[in-house]
């Protein structure tokens, strides 16, 4: 995007505000706001009949939330606060006029339409591996995507979720996904340290998980 492109979207920021971990993002029908998540981990996320939370992405610093959840298209997805946050609301009617008169503002959100449709397509095939090689799989997303907003190293990042969090994410019982993250540590795959995950041989975690970043589409666009 040009200079001026990008000095339009900074002034569409107004109302930052904080989110308590635990807490949605989005209380109430606000139909003109869309969500840019500036710090913290959240998750998109869907309550079953049974009470069951399912995890189905992650929203990361960066994410735009509920661009295209609007009107006829509903909200079937809620956005939910792992960690505190803090959230910028942005006008959905001037980002979409940006969008018209820009061509950069409109290619980057045509890009991050693309990726969040690429990503839910590769975490539908990640559900039918073994839970082991789904958690792999999902580590090492979690490794590439930080990296590329600078929150993770060549190896390691700070991955403040608990184990019931990583089971509505792989969707399966916490009591399993205690035996699974065991038997990595026992691999050598992954330590796991309070807070900090660490990644001792990345292309063996990959290799493992079936990890292959090109659905990311990070290929070509820096941070």
């Amino acid at each position: 995007m040009s200079d001026e492109e990008q000095a339009e979207l900074q002034a569409l920021t107004f109302n930052r505000r904080a989110v308590a971990a635990r807490d949605d993002i989005v209380t109430g029908d606000i139909p003109d706001r869309v969500y840019l998540v500036m710090s913290g981990f959240a998750c998109r996320y869907k309550v079953l009949r049974s009470g069951t939370r399912r995890i189905v992405s992650f929203v990361l610093p960066g994410d735009l939330c509920y661009m295209h959840d609007a009107g006829a298209f509903g909200r079937d997805l809620r956005v939910g606060a792992l960690t505190p946050c803090s959230v910028v609301d942005l006008s959905r009617s001037k980002l979409t006029e940006l969008i018209g008169l820009h061509p950069g503002i409109s290619r980057a959100i045509w890009w991050v339409t693309l990726r969040e449709l690429s990503r839910a397509r590769e975490w539908i095939v990640n559900d039918t591996r073994p839970a082991d090689r789904r958690l792999a799989h999902t580590l090492c997303e979690l490794l590439v995507c930080l990296q590329v907003i600078g929150l993770a190293d060549e190896h390691s990042f700070e991955l403040p979720l608990s184990q019931p969090d990583v089971a509505d994410v792989l969707g399966i019982s916490h009591v399993h996904v205690n035996r699974i993250v065991q038997g990595l540590r026992t691999s050598g795959l992954i330590t796991w340290s309070g807070d900090l995950l660490t990644i001792p041989d990345v292309p063996a975690l990959k290799a493992f998980g079936d990890f292959d970043p090109a659905y990311l589409c990070f290929e070509g666009f820096g941070p």
